[in-house]
């Protein structure tokens, strides 16, 4: 039984979901498991969607507290760690950790954390993964890796739950990550700075250069004022020696 109200649990996010009655029943995992905090990203077919009451079986309070978002960077801006969820390989160079190590992980930061989930057919993006800090992979049959929105989400919001009323604090008082939106902003000023001095060439291969700068910001897990120094430096950086 979820032991503690404060527990600070994840947001679990779902990206273009297609179908009201696999938000439903991903919103009957997530109550399972006591989590509620329920984002979707450009639903396919809106919401609410009549579809996603019946399908929740009684998981009425989740749906009905649900956010939707045009983008998934606005329904990370404030989540310290995000986590994609995915189980085919890419060219992207993150940690890749089990539903588990997620969830020590999780309960052991201070902050929000986000387990980003894609659509039913499809999966996320390489785009929508280069947003994260680190992939989180279920470890399947290789002959047969298909799992359904609702199982996935299950597994994640289990794997948490075993740790909420076991969950110690860290030995040493840390910093919360920061939220998304800070890094987000200090990628931003980075690739501004990059495009002023024309790092970006040749033009085509900058969109594979972007995404390697993301991944390169997004692995350590900056504090908030790690953020803010950085941004300072960059634009100590662009101004050149005092008194020039």
């Amino acid at each position: 039984m979820i032991s503690s109200a404060d527990a600070l649990q994840p947001a679990i996010i779902l990206v273009r979901p297609q179908l009201g009655e696999n938000i439903g029943k991903a919103a009957r995992a997530m109550l399972n498991f006591g989590l509620t905090d329920l984002r979707l990203v450009a639903p396919r077919d809106g919401w609410p969607n009549p579809n996603a009451g019946p399908a929740a079986s009684g998981a009425d309070i989740v749906l009905a507290n649900a956010q939707v978002f045009e983008t998934l960077a606005n329904a990370v801006a404030d989540c310290g760690h995000v986590y994609a969820t995915t189980v085919r390989r890419r060219d992207l160079v993150k940690p890749v950790v089990t539903p588990e190590e997620a969830a020590r992980t999780i309960h052991a930061e201070a902050g929000r954390s986000a387990l980003v989930f894609g659509p039913e057919r499809s999966g996320l993006e390489t785009d929508d993964v280069a947003l994260a800090r680190t992939i989180v992979t279920v470890p399947i049959n290789p002959e047969f890796g298909s799992l359904n929105l609702a199982q996935a989400v299950i597994l994640l919001a289990y794997e948490w739950s075993k740790g909420v009323a076991l969950a110690q604090p860290p030995l040493n008082e840390l910093d919360p990550p920061a939220p998304q939106a800070d890094l987000e902003g200090l990628i931003t000023s980075t690739v501004t700075m990059l495009e002023r001095v024309d790092y970006f060439i040749p033009p085509e291969r900058r969109t594979a250069t972007e995404r390697s700068l993301r991944t390169l910001l997004t692995k350590p897990a900056w504090s908030a004022r790690e953020v803010q120094m950085m941004r300072g430096i960059l634009g100590a950086i662009e101004k050149g020696p005092r008194g020039n």
